[in-house]
């Protein structure tokens, strides 16, 4: 019988998806749930598996393939069970079709061959044990074989590391064999070369090296695109003083941390400071669809995430009934799945309202890009001490600029500036929050 492995139902938000390097080749026999290859979207890479043990006898998208829900990849011959590779088969009918050397040789011959043993071949290095999707990505983007790859993970599992090392190997390699100066030709040239550069090697070269965009990357760049395109946005900055969270988070950290098994951050008080804007201002949590204005009386919150492959922005469902230690454990699950490509296109779908902090990287000011069909991000950046005003006096506190950007269709400035000062005030005196909880 045979088994179609298809692409699975993808979320209406997902605008494109493309095919991976396949583990597997044609004639190849597979079991049920081995994964054969990945399919890459704009959001997520996914694992497809076999659906049941077969031999692979054809292979319909190749890998840069775009593809939609339910297209079928390849088809799985389900009653061609149990026989090898061609070649391990090749290699087995040989062995026993092929005579013991000593009933070929003569005597003479044997024992002339006996005194120099034969040399045998070397035996071919395991395959890596089962790698992530990134790990693979990372090899393919690099022309990396995992087998060269010395592996230190657990079970002898290739991490991102292991690959990144290979590659500084590789490219330390290749710039020591550069740095080797050839022994110039005696012969005199007959007429020198327009291009020629007598110091070229002095300089050093001028190489360019061309990587396809991922799927990810180019989502991110049409989806960046279209929102400054189809929405008219508009961008307001204040600061905030975190005086009073970071002393706050000083005094809890330790008991927190004990009867929450995770640590006390920022993002926790950010997000329920903007519940509460949210909650005064609910033009900033709503949408546009049409000529209608959508509003949410929900608050899913999206957090942005770095991952090696891009941003991406998981979703946390109705945030305002969850408390802070759920909050954090929500942030700290999303940021390591996000590491291993293990989010789900449902848990990156549907947010109302992102919060971005480009302070993680070092960032001082920013004016961030709406998430569509969203109408608002906050934009947190890095707390530095700076000279300030209070009560008549200068004095060195903990400061953080903050920005909004929003859709000026639906959303007034005034109501803008008002949503990012209610936000503020909170976060000056988080002891409301607490008082709310």
């Amino acid at each position: 019988m045979k088994v179609d492995v298809t692409v699975p139902e993808l979320a209406e938000s997902i605008t494109e998806a493309v095919v991976g390097a396949w583990l597997k080749q044609q004639g190849d026999q597979v079991e049920e749930g081995e994964q054969l290859v990945d399919i890459e979207t704009d959001k997520v890479i996914l694992e497809i598996t076999a659906p049941q043990s077969g031999q692979l006898v054809s292979i319909s998208k190749q890998t840069s393939d775009e593809v939609q829900s339910n297209e079928v990849l390849a088809v799985i011959d389900t009653g061609k069970r149990g026989s090898k590779s061609s070649a391990a088969s090749a290699k087995s009918s040989t062995e026993a079709v092929a005579p013991p050397a000593k009933d070929v040789a003569p005597a003479s011959a044997a024992a002339s061959v006996s005194a120099v043993p034969e040399a045998s071949p070397e035996p071919a290095k395991p395959p890596p044990s089962k790698t992530s999707p990134a790990v693979r990505k990372l090899a393919a983007e690099h022309g990396v074989n995992l087998q060269d790859v010395e592996s230190t993970g657990k079970g002898g599992r290739v991490t991102k590391e292991d690959v990144k090392a290979h590659i500084r190997a590789m490219e330390t390699e290749a710039e020591a064999e550069a740095k080797v100066v050839p022994i110039p030709d005696t012969t005199p040239a007959t007429e020198p070369s327009p291009v020629s550069r007598p110091d070229s090697q002095e300089r050093g070269s001028r190489q360019l090296r061309r990587v396809p965009m991922t799927a990810l990357r180019k989502s991110i760049a049409r989806r960046l695109v279209s929102a400054q395109k189809q929405s008219a946005m508009l961008t307001t900055f204040n600061e905030v003083n975190m005086e009073n969270v970071m002393e706050l988070r000083k005094i809890y950290k330790q008991e927190f941390e004990k009867s929450h098994g995770v640590k006390l951050g920022f993002m926790s008080f950010f997000i329920k400071a903007v519940i509460d804007a949210l909650k005064a201002f609910p033009i900033i949590n709503a949408s546009v669809e049409g000529d209608d204005i959508v509003y949410h009386e929900y608050f899913d919150i999206g957090v942005a995430v770095s991952t090696e492959r891009g941003l991406i922005v998981p979703v946390i469902r109705d945030a305002d009934r969850l408390s802070f230690a759920r909050i954090e454990s929500s942030i700290v699950d999303f940021a390591s799945r996000a590491r291993e490509n293990k989010v789900t296109l449902e848990e990156l779908t549907g947010g109302t309202f992102t919060i971005t902090n480009g302070g993680v990287f070092g960032s001082m000011m920013s004016t961030p890009i709406i998430n569509p069909p969203q109408s608002a991000i906050l934009g947190m950046h890095a707390i530095q001490n700076r000279p300030i005003a209070h009560d008549g006096e200068i004095r060195i506190a903990p400061m953080m600029y903050l920005a909004l950007s929003y859709d000026h269709r639906i959303i007034d400035g005034k109501e803008a500036v008002q949503f990012l000062v209610h936000a503020k005030n909170i976060i000056e005196d988080p002891v409301r929050l607490l008082l709310q909880a």
